[in-house]
């Protein structure tokens, strides 16, 4: 991935919680389905689970449940992550709840993101806006507009 580098688009990760350690798989073709239309590249996938006792254990995809077949995600591993890592995203969890944590690039943005870095610009920051404060946003605007819900 070195000479590599300045050609990838943003990466991020996401630590998605299984409350309870249940994973349907209902996600996993939406996933492929990114990655097969070259939106996004994995670089890691992992999955870990948390005890009650606070230890954190990481999982094979062969422990992930009976009928799910992960064998497509199989090496999905740049190295990038750490026991670190991992011990950081656990402590996002509840305590008996399994987690995967999915480290990706972003291919659709590459060719902006190499523009940008071919001009001199730098990113300074970014962030994520939870979809649970955008709905409560968007029902705060529609409550205080003329005629909404505060009016009457």
């Amino acid at each position: 991935m070195g000479d590599d580098i300045e050609e990838m688009g943003p990466v991020d990760y996401l630590v998605v919680e299984f409350p309870g350690n249940r994973m349907t798989g209902e996600g996993f073709p939406l996933l492929v389905d990114l990655v097969d239309r070259g939106i996004i590249r994995i670089l890691d996938l992992c999955f870990i689970r948390k005890d009650s006792d606070g230890s954190v254990t990481a999982l094979e995809l062969t422990d992930l449940g009976d009928g799910l077949d992960l064998t497509v995600f199989e090496g999905a591993s740049s190295g990038l992550l750490g026991q670190d890592d991992l011990d950081e995203a656990a402590t996002a969890l509840e305590p008996g709840n399994s987690a995967g944590i999915l480290v990706y690039e972003n291919l659709w943005a590459a060719p902006f993101a190499r523009a940008m870095r071919r001009s001199g610009a730098q990113l300074v920051t970014s962030g994520r806006i939870p979809v649970q404060a955008l709905l409560a946003s968007l029902d705060e605007v529609e409550a205080t507009a003329p005629g909404g819900p505060a009016a009457d």
